[in-house]
């Protein structure tokens, strides 16, 4: 991995040709006969895990494996050795491409791992040696044909992409989409009316007719939304730049990159993105004068620090998306400098709905109570190999196929929607569902706050009870009834925290997304659960 590296078409062309051919020539690829006779939850080809950081690498692998049409998958790089090996079995991966940091942590599995039989590491600075029986990917590239494939007639929009959860509330799973439909869905396979591209020759004149646009997509490519952006812009002919920076977020590196390569379309993950970025251009030392478009998406991003970027980059248009590894895209909001909007409310994207709560019909805007996010359209087939989520999580409603990926959701009279959140996430006090989402956005309203993540823990009386883990700014002094009085603004009062804990930071994945199971941890431990509460 060699940072300041510039690559263009022909070249990534050229190296994920090679990278074809090294997968084909040991045997890796898809079954004749594609998806017939296979249910919704079986995958028809050989599978690629890719676990690394963010790199040219990265995108070279997907790429190169979908033209061996073997099928890559995310491995989340902070996994423990327990849940490297779950991932690796669980997708039965016959090779993975792997960061040379991480061959320590891969050589721990490899003995309960008999299918796992390719193995190409990444070059990096960290001194680690070549595993055994394992090839240096820059050598297995050199040695490889660059042609275009001969089986190339065989690609096929049923080919499959294969895309993990991050496992935040329970195991990860493998979500298939045909790359027929993600590519509509979430990678710009649309034409301006929406309607699907064609062919591959008409995907190419647009781009060529298009302006192309400049994007850093920031989160780690291990997660969706990262490649997903990446993708998109190669889509339409565009420059991907890669961060300095990919073991952590650094908001100089960022800014300097933004400023250095005249950035237009800037991917984050909520606050835990956006305060270190806004940070760093405070200093005054970047110009990010270029930036029309900020993409936030995954974690909640507070009016306050949307203000704050609108009034650094006065020019962009921040667009919060809500989604799913499920459903890609289902609903965005979008904030331009002055403009104010209500938290957590989107307008839906195209086949975005709301299921009532058996999730037998679909709700009307207005409606009372409770609903799921639901979604039609262009939609993945299954979870690898689990047929019972596959129909749980995929059910047919009035007529048409969902996906209900299990966020609740309102659809208000005006026809947005209003997110609460995971139900996974939801915390059943005294009798009534409260969503840790909704608490989060509210308790985000005190200008004291930073960062904080909202989880639930046991309780004698209410039977469990909702516990804020809060980070304020450095150096800012906030107290429970601070924070409880800016909450009441904007949620019941039944609904706020019985307890807040201060802490030095909030733990998140790299992609953003606070670690669940930790703040339950620390809730647990921080006390025994108040007998009275405050009043509800």
């Amino acid at each position: 991995m060699f940072r300041d590296r510039r690559l263009t078409y022909a070249e990534v062309a050229d190296r994920t040709r090679r990278f074809a051919h090294v997968l084909h020539d040991r045997g890796l690829g898809a079954r004749p006969g594609g998806r017939a006779g296979l249910g919704p939850h079986e995958s028809q080809h050989d599978h690629l895990a890719v676990y690394a950081h963010n790199g040219n690498e990265y995108l070279e692998a997907m790429l190169g494996a979908f033209k061996a049409r073997v099928a890559p998958l995310n491995i989340n790089y902070r996994y423990v050795t327990e849940e490297l090996r779950y991932v690796l079995r669980d997708s039965r991966s016959r090779a993975i491409v792997y960061q040379s940091e991480f061959a320590p942590r891969l050589a721990e599995v490899l003995a309960d791992l008999p299918d796992l039989q390719v193995l190409i590491q990444i070059e990096d600075d960290s001194g680690q040696a070549l595993l055994p029986g394992a090839s240096w990917y820059s050598d297995a590239l050199a040695g490889a044909s660059g042609q275009l494939p001969p089986w190339s007639h065989e690609w096929s929009p049923d080919d499959l992409y294969l895309l993990y959860t991050g496992g935040t509330t329970g195991l990860p799973k493998g979500v298939l989409w045909r790359q027929g439909d993600i590519h509509v869905t979430a990678m710009g396979g649309r034409r301006p009316d929406r309607t699907p591209f064609a062919s591959l020759a008409e995907i190419a004149r647009a781009a060529a007719e298009t302006d192309p646009t400049v994007a850093l997509p920031a989160p780690p490519f291990m997660h969706g939304a990262g490649h997903w952006t990446a993708f998109m812009t190669m889509n339409k002919g565009g420059l991907v730049v890669i961060q300095n920076r990919v073991d952590r977020l650094d908001g100089h590196d960022i800014a300097a990159l933004v400023d250095r390569e005249h950035v237009r379309l800037l991917q984050i993950v909520g606050e835990a993105f956006a305060l270190p970025i806004i940070e760093a251009i405070e200093s005054g030392r970047y110009d990010v004068s270029s930036v029309r478009t900020i993409l936030s998406g995954g974690s909640a991003l507070s009016a306050g620090a949307k203000e704050r970027l609108l009034d650094l980059m006065p020019e962009a248009t921040i667009m919060d998306s809500i989604g799913s590894s499920e459903g890609g895209s289902q609903g965005l909001q979008i904030t331009t400098r002055g403009k104010k909007l209500p938290a957590g409310v989107f307008s839906p994207t195209e086949g975005s709905v709301v299921l009532d709560e058996k999730r037998h019909s679909l709700l009307p805007p207005g409606h009372d109570g409770t609903g799921w996010l639901g979604k039609t359209g262009a939609l993945p087939l299954g979870y690898l190999g689990d047929p019972d989520k596959t129909a749980r999580t995929f059910p047919t409603v009035a007529g048409q196929r969902m996906t209900v990926p299990g966020d609740r959701a309102r659809l208000l009279t005006d026809g947005t929607i209003q997110l609460l959140g995971r139900d996974s996430a939801t915390i059943n006090s005294g009798g009534e569902k409260i969503f840790a989402e909704e608490v989060e956005q509210a308790l985000t309203s005190h200008p004291g706050v930073r960062d904080v993540v909202v989880t639930g823990r046991p309780s004698p009386r209410w039977g469990q009870e909702v516990v804020a883990l809060v980070r304020p700014h450095d150096g800012v002094s906030v107290t429970d009834d601070d924070l409880a009085t800016a909450a009441a603004a904007h949620i019941a009062r039944y609904k706020l925290p019985k307890a807040y804990i201060i802490v030095d930071e909030v733990k998140r994945s790299p992609a953003g997304k606070p670690d669940l199971r930790w703040a339950a941890d620390l809730a647990a431990k921080a006390g025994q659960p108040e007998q009275a509460g405050r009043p509800g």
